[in-house]
């Protein structure tokens, strides 16, 4: 079975490692490219970077792009992948999203877009980060008195939301697996005198600089020992890959709102 796939941000540093894992499947096959109407890439071939021809253009038409298409690969921005959604749901062309920073409302409208055509969502498609998803879980629970909790993250300087999809995702598994809710508990930054720390709570740092594509650490800190479970990526290929491993997970699927556990068969 051959996967056609368009790919969204086509220009940009995720869409070009996309578009290369996508180029180099053999069950796969580039069906659309789609960029902002500012781009200056518009027009080109989407495969042109890497030297070679695809024979599919570079455009910001979407009706065009996702024509051909049975999947859309989406890491953009959350207004954007909101866009793209609607006319996939018009069209019927399924969805993979690793765009981060929705809001609570955002979430609800993919639910309603996953009600009509299938749609895998994650804060990360590293199959790595969603196995130590199921760690932390497991040492949550384990860890649940005496240790303090601290989750640390650090990306490039070119993202634009803290703390990562990533980290929050991070937060949700651990305080789910204490009977927390992170929303209630969730520390962002400490400044001044801030008293003792609270051991209910679940601390988030964040660093931003360079080309660091993704590292994050979550802190189990007892008494007389620390348990650190880190996941450090060192390209966005890893990204691009469970994203594959995504499209191949809705073949047949018509409906449905799923995660990276379902497609690794973790859930």
């Amino acid at each position: 079975m051959t996967h056609r796939i368009a790919i969204a941000g086509s220009s940009g540093r995720m869409g070009r490692m996309l578009i290369e894992a996508v180029m180099a499947a053999d069950d796969c096959t580039l069906a659309g490219a789609l960029d902002l109407p500012t781009s200056p890439a518009l027009g080109q071939d989407a495969a042109a970077f890497l030297g070679q021809e695809s024979g599919v253009k570079i455009t910001a038409d979407l009706r065009e792009g996702l024509a051909g298409a049975d999947v859309l690969i989406d890491f953009t921005r959350p207004e954007g992948t909101l866009a793209h959604l609607a006319v996939c749901r018009e069209l019927g062309v399924k969805a993979v999203i690793g765009t981060t920073g929705f809001t609570d409302a955002q979430k609800a409208e993919i639910d309603a877009v996953a009600q009509q055509v299938a749609v895998v969502m994650a804060p990360n498609m590293s199959v790595g980060v969603n196995v130590v998803l199921k760690l932390l879980d497991m040492a949550a629970r384990a860890l649940s008195e005496g240790y303090d909790i601290e989750i640390v993250e650090a990306h490039h300087r070119h993202k634009v939301d803290a703390p990562s999809g990533t980290a929050l995702k991070m937060g949700e598994v651990v305080a789910a697996a204490l009977g927390r809710d992170l929303k209630e508990c969730a520390v962002y930054g400490r400044e001044g005198v801030t008293g003792e720390r609270d051991p209910s709570t679940i601390g988030f740092a964040t660093v931003r600089g360079g080309d660091i594509v993704g590292d994050h650490t979550v802190l189990f800190a007892g008494t007389g020992e620390r348990i650190e479970i880190t996941h450090k990526s060192s390209s966005r290929a890893t990204y691009a890959q469970g994203s594959l491993r995504a499209v191949r997970f809705l073949a047949g699927r018509p409906s449905g709102l799923f995660g990276m556990d379902d497609v690794l068969g973790m859930r």
